[in-house]
């Protein structure tokens, strides 16, 4: 499997990502509830009443009190003519508010491939340490059954085969944690994948990418301008600012039309008029104009407006936290890169150590001391070494994540 392979399967099986998608849809569901006010209402009735003669309702709210038995069918139709802005105003609020979720499933989208790169290349330190694990214990079985086969002979003393069973027993102690290291990021690696399952992947190594950027100014500017968490907020703030407006306008009046229509197929002669016709229809335009209410609308539009002021500090802090990741990520890409080449010189000058130490040893003109500790010394500069690789992977992709270039 390669890394692109493990993000495109996070991608589609991940809990956090298919919870994204689903929310960005209800966000545009909003956005339709919203736009529905633009619409008519068309609602059809079918009622029958049965009542005493002449009888009237003589409680209740106001309305017609008369009552006579019928029974009718017919359709009630509203519109809204115009309320001045804030129908439109809740419909860019909720547009606004469906591209911002838009940008979340994007922030999620780069959360879980992030993840998947961190547990990929935790996987793939974790197989090369087992890897050096294993040929260090080789080597240092090799090492005892040679110093036992001496001191056998009176050529080596015990006290050399007990430094060379201890240097063993410490490479298979080693061993141990290697595996168990490697079996944690294969679970960890199932988690990014969005599955249960630890699964032992055969991994494919990646490419090493290149050095860093000299500088980290330009890189802010980057992130800033592409990291979908502020695109959002950015997104949001603007959603908020048509909320705002949306709650100043109810105390403008709103017009609406009312259309009513239907039969009366049947009704009864000895409680109604009996001039009633059959049929009825009637049209109403109605203007609402709000005059006091206790306070309620502009209790509403200050907390919109506090909702605003506290999204656009959200994003001012945001884009401050983004700068200073950048910056801490750029350093920690800069240092692992240059401890590369040092590992590297490391692991050189512990080989020659080793073979000098093995040769010194073999002529009877060093200590087993010796020989442990430059097996102990090249064992510690190939884990460094290989930490250091791949922490920079981990961290080049650390720094496309904080610019929003993760890909």
């Amino acid at each position: 499997m390669t890394l692109t392979q493990a993000r495109a399967m996070a991608l589609k099986n991940h809990p956090q990502v298919l919870a994204s998608e689903a929310l960005q849809s209800r966000a545009g569901q909003l956005t339709r509830e919203e736009r529905a006010a633009y619409y008519p209402t068309l609602n059809g009735d079918i009622t029958g009443a049965q009542a005493e003669v002449n009888s009237r309702i003589g409680a209740g709210l106001l309305n017609d009190p008369r009552l006579f038995n019928h029974a009718g069918a017919g359709m009630t139709l509203s519109q809204l003519v115009t309320d001045f802005g804030r129908t439109h105003n809740l419909v860019a609020n909720s547009a606004l508010q469906a591209k911002a979720s838009g940008q979340d499933l994007r922030a999620s989208r780069y959360d879980v491939s992030f993840g998947v790169d961190q547990a990929y290349y935790e996987v793939l330190l974790a197989q090369q340490i087992v890897n050096v694990a294993q040929q260090t214990v080789k080597t240092r079985q090799t090492v005892v059954d040679q110093v036992s086969e001496l001191a056998k002979n009176k050529l080596k003393s015990d006290i050399d085969l007990s430094f060379a069973q201890v240097n063993l027993s410490d490479a298979n102690l080693m061993l141990l944690r290697a595996r168990d290291r490697l079996e944690t990021a294969y679970a960890s690696l199932g988690q990014a994948l969005g599955t249960q399952d630890a699964v032992k992947y055969q991994l494919a190594d990646e490419p090493m990418p290149p050095s860093p950027p000299s500088t980290e100014d330009t890189l802010i500017a980057e992130a800033i301008q592409n990291r979908p968490e502020l695109a959002s907020l950015r997104l949001q703030t603007e959603a908020a600012q048509k909320f705002v407006y949306a709650e100043r306008d109810l105390k403008r009046p709103s017009i609406s039309l009312t259309g009513v229509g239907g039969v009366l197929p049947y009704i009864h002669p000895g409680n109604a008029n009996p001039s009633i016709p059959l049929t009825y229809e009637a049209l109403a335009v109605n203007v609402q104009v709000p005059v006091f209410n206790g306070f309620l609308f502009s209790a509403r539009r200050e907390a919109a407006q506090y909702q605003l002021q506290a999204t656009e500090q959200k994003t001012r802090d945001l884009q401050d936290r983004i700068a200073r990741d950048v910056r801490a990520a750029w350093q920690r890409a800069k240092t692992s890169f240059d401890a590369i080449s040092a590992t590297e010189q490391l692991l050189k000058q512990a080989n020659m150590a080793l073979e000098l130490a093995q040769g010194r040893y073999n002529l009877g003109l060093a200590s087993i001391v010796e020989l442990t500790q430059a097996q102990l010394g090249q064992t510690s500069a190939q884990v460094q070494n290989l930490n250091a690789m791949y922490e920079y992977q981990e961290a080049y992709a650390a720094l496309q994540y904080t610019v929003g270039e993760l890909h």
